[in-house]
């Protein structure tokens, strides 16, 4: 028979464990939605993971799963302490290993993704992450809210508390050029990235719970009076979903083709301007301040700048413009 003091200790750990994983989850969120705030992806990280870790602790807690890590095991049984003497508990890479765990694949796998670039931004320091990871950053929150509410109740769900971000400009092509590549990750970041996913089966890298990519479309109300939301979402089975996925894997620049400043003077010089040199390419893209990542007209590779087609096409332009400099005598 249960002690009823033990149930209702175990109660109250839980509860306690409940509420501060919410408040971690609720000021990640913020934190990442702050304009003020630049070292974002960092802090989202880490307080999803303790959020994350207390939620799990809270699950086992209530269902009376011993989450202290194991000494000895008896009898009688000895527990890990830390050098202060309080006990170790499971962190979250355990509580997720356990056999009992009640995540599902992709959503651990997300967890671990995010646990794996927490070991590597301890280490060092990151920039550059916001844009690339931001699809693992918007799993991780449906994924929390989603089990709060079917571990705990639909009352412990935080979406009640966070819609989505407002911005003060609309998405153009200049915003997107300017989002970081992912060659544009720090280097160990980038090889944590490459060796994670690369273990990933094409079905586990495209689940949502692990990565939640949306493609957004500016969109009006259809009659006058009613609601116009900014996001609409179709069903991923339906006959619009796949047109929509079939323009954007045709539109979408996977690889780009890339040239370096040689080669597009050699162009120029192809195309009947004999007379264009490295001087004159180099003066252009400074006039035009080209290499500015708002420009979009090149990628910086380790050390090497390489330039796009639309660099390519707007020096032709320009030495169509000035054919009487750069053409043959």
């Amino acid at each position: 028979m249960s002690n009823p003091r033990r149930v209702r200790r175990a109660r109250s750990v839980s509860g306690e464990l409940l509420t501060k994983s919410r408040e971690a989850a609720l000021a990640a969120v913020q934190i990442f939605n702050s304009p003020l705030i630049t070292f974002k992806s960092e802090i989202f990280i880490v307080l999803m993971h303790i959020a994350w870790t207390y939620m799990l602790q809270a699950h086992y807690r209530k269902q009376r799963v011993e989450y202290r890590y194991l000494k000895r095991a008896g009898p009688p049984r000895v527990f890990e302490k830390t050098k202060s003497g309080n006990y170790r508990h499971w962190d979250l890479t355990q509580c997720l290993q356990y056999a009992q765990c009640p995540v599902d694949a992709a959503a651990v796998n997300n967890l671990l993704f995010l646990a794996g670039i927490r070991h590597e931004i301890e280490h060092q320091l990151t920039s550059q992450l916001d844009a690339s990871l931001s699809a693992k950053f918007q799993a991780c929150c449906l994924n929390y809210n989603h089990y709060a509410k079917k571990l705990f109740g639909e009352r412990f769900g935080i979406d009640k508390h966070l819609a989505f971000s407002l911005q003060f400009s609309s998405i153009t092509r200049q915003q997107t050029a300017a989002i970081p590549a992912d060659s544009a990750l720090p280097s160990p970041i980038k090889a944590f990235v490459e060796g994670f996913e690369g273990k990933l089966s094409e079905s586990e890298f495209n689940d949502q719970r692990y990565a939640y990519r949306v493609l957004f479309v500016a969109k009006t109300a259809n009659r006058k009076g009613h609601a116009d939301e900014v996001i609409e979402f179709v069903k991923s089975n339906s006959e619009l979903a796949g047109q929509v996925n079939t323009a954007y894997a045709l539109v979408r620049e996977t690889e780009r083709p890339k040239y370096l400043p040689t080669q597009i003077v050699k162009q120029m010089n192809d195309r009947g301007f004999p007379r264009f040199t490295m001087h004159h390419h180099t003066l252009l893209w400074k006039k035009e301040n080209a290499k500015s990542p708002s420009m979009g007209f090149g990628v910086q590779v380790a050390s090497t700048w390489y330039w796009y087609e639309q660099w390519l096409e707007r020096v032709a332009t320009h030495c169509d413009s000035n054919s009487k400099l750069y053409g043959a005598d």
